[in-house]
């Protein structure tokens, strides 16, 4: 079976956002320090990317609003809106935890779970999640959106790997 994948980065206080759905935080400690390219990396191990609504539409109005930036991939967006699918962009009405199940049975690379917090939730809870990549971005935002939430069961988890770079620290949990 394919392996599910949360890569997605926090601040030191485990938010994915700010209190205003921004993520332009998402840096390192210095302009002038080496920036490791893991997500190139990283992307070359998956074909599906998930992400809920709020993150696609952060994508393409303000992150690559001229270019759909995961043209390889086949894109799923979790939504309540009726919008046309296209050749790489799907939408759906569909429970998150349904559509990982589903594209979890069939061959290919690994599933990447981009974001946000409605669509991960469920999917931590449900016991989804094969692999937990979380940047640590160097920076303490005080509120915003959580990545993990009170209501969540306990999880054991096994560090597999971890490397740091311009203050930034990557680890990379699975389930024990």
């Amino acid at each position: 079976m394919r392996k599910v994948i949360l890569f997605i980065a926090i601040s030191l206080d485990g938010f994915i956002a700010d209190q205003n759905g921004k993520v332009d935080w998402l840096n390192g400690q210095s302009d002038h320090e080496e920036t490791l390219d893991s997500c190139s990396a990283f992307m070359e191990t998956v074909d599906t990317v998930i992400m809920g609504w709020n993150t696609y539409h952060q994508i393409i109005t303000e992150l690559s609003p001229d270019q759909w930036i995961y043209q390889n991939m086949t894109s799923y967006v979790i939504t309540h809106r009726e919008l046309p699918s296209t050749d790489t962009i799907r939408f759906t009405q569909s429970d998150p935890c349904n559509v990982v199940r589903t594209q979890k049975r069939k061959t290919g690379k690994g599933i990447w779970i981009c974001g946000g917090g409605t669509i991960i939730q469920p999917l931590i809870r449900n016991g989804l999640i094969d692999e937990y990549y979380i940047s640590v971005i160097p920076t303490i935002l005080g509120a915003g959106i959580r990545l993990f939430e009170e209501n969540n069961t306990e999880i054991k988890l096994k560090l597999s790997r971890t490397q740091s770079y311009n203050g930034i620290t990557e680890l990379v949990y699975t389930p024990r």
